[in-house]
């Protein structure tokens, strides 16, 4: 194999493939990083049995070949190199790279023990980049870190019709997001969960293509696979991964918490207040929404060592009635992740009683209505005397 191309390309595409190479692999050869060069272009791979990534870039390619070669080193390389071009030429047992006065050399792995990589889905759609890339970052936060409890480390994609929505939740919270995407007229209503992690680092991977097509295999056929795939200035993107397997809890339900109680407030506002004062909050204890009249009063403390208040303007309003609870505990991070993923001026923050569920939507309007496509729910902490 021998080709030349910009640095910058390669060091593009390198990077971005070797990415979700797995960092302890549980073979050797998957630390490996596929290089193919055919006709005017190059494709680079890497696989680790449940995840895989693609791209296709232009080269000029004098020999045509195939060639394995550690990732991350690569990766670290190509990354450093002066601005110039580069070429890159293998044997049977090396692959040497040149650039200007640069050059390195690299022990190739054996390519015929390398996997297969799965075959792209049938596109099912498509949809823009920053649309899934922004609705990923409002709901992963409220995925499951928990390796043991995988159905909760992933997140819910529905489709139905032109709607797409997506769930996640750790028990302790939950956050739904509605979309609008582009169908292809075959879909029907379906549904997969897909690994968190794996989801929220590919839609911002692909943010700048001019579109994502997303290719759903035939889950009831027992094909658990999802693909990603799209075109820009660093060339074919392409990813596919496993669905998790196991029954993800229904949400929705869940969500449909009354207005019994509502405070309104300027979202940059009771952000940064929260992170003022969780600064004295004591490791798994609340921080303690007191909330009065027209404004809330947020405090924390860590024992006889240091305490913190700060009073934020609200509007509040509970009807005719009496207000179901005057006080709320919340863990400080949940509610920050809540409110760092809106995007609108101002919160909606519904209550309906001291220990039930709150919950927070985005209001772009102090006098208008929520948001109807973002809803984060948090369970409420219980309040220490």
């Amino acid at each position: 194999m021998k080709i030349q191309l910009d640095k910058d390309v390669l060091a593009d595409a390198v990077a971005w493939a070797a990415r979700s190479l797995p960092t302890r692999p549980s073979f050797p050869i998957l630390a490996g990083l596929l290089i193919k060069a055919e006709a005017d272009v190059v494709t680079l791979s890497s696989f680790d049995y449940e995840t895989s990534a693609q791209v296709t870039i232009k080269a000029d390619v004098e020999t045509p070949g195939v060639v394995l070669v550690s990732g991350k080193l690569l990766a670290d390389v190509t990354r450093s190199l002066p601005s110039k071009p580069v070429v890159l030429s293998s044997n049977e047992s090396e692959l040497e790279l040149v650039c200007g006065s640069a050059r390195f050399a690299f022990q190739t792995l054996p390519v015929n023990e390398y996997p297969d990589l799965p075959a792209m889905p049938k596109a099912s759609g498509w949809i823009s980049p920053d649309d899934l890339a922004k609705g990923v970052g409002q709901v992963v936060v409220a995925a499951g870190r928990d390796e043991l409890l995988p159905v909760f480390t992933g997140i819910k994609l529905e489709f139905e019709g032109d709607n797409l929505s997506l769930l996640a939740t750790d028990r302790y919270r939950m956050a739904l997001k509605e979309l609008t995407w582009n169908p292809s007229s075959t879909v029907s209503q379906t549904s997969a969960l897909v690994p968190g992690k794996v989801l929220s680092d590919t839609a911002k991977s692909l943010v700048g293509a001019e579109r994502i097509t997303i290719s759903l295999a035939d889950v009831s056929a027992g094909e658990g696979l999802i693909g990603f795939e799209a075109e820009g200035p660093g060339g074919i993107r392409q990813i596919t991964t496993r669905l998790l397997d196991g029954e993800f809890p229904k949400l929705r339900h869940l969500m449909n918490i009354p207005d019994d109680l509502t405070v309104r407030a300027n979202t940059g506002d009771l952000v940064a207040a929260v992170r003022r004062v969780a600064l004295v909050a004591e490791k798994n204890t609340s921080l303690r929404m007191r909330i009065d009249s027209d404004s809330i009063v947020l405090e924390a403390a860590r024992g006889d060592q240091a305490q913190a208040s700060e009073s934020v303007s609200a509007l509040v309003d509970c009807g005719a009635g009496e207000p179901p609870l005057t006080e709320a505990g919340f863990n400080p991070h949940y509610l920050l992740d809540a409110l760092s993923a809106l995007d609108t001026t101002y919160v909606h923050i519904s209550f309906t009683g001291s220990g039930k569920p709150c919950l927070v939507t985005p209001l772009p309007d102090l006098d208008g209505e929520p948001s109807p496509d973002y809803r984060h729910v948090i369970m409420l902490m219980r309040l220490s005397s």
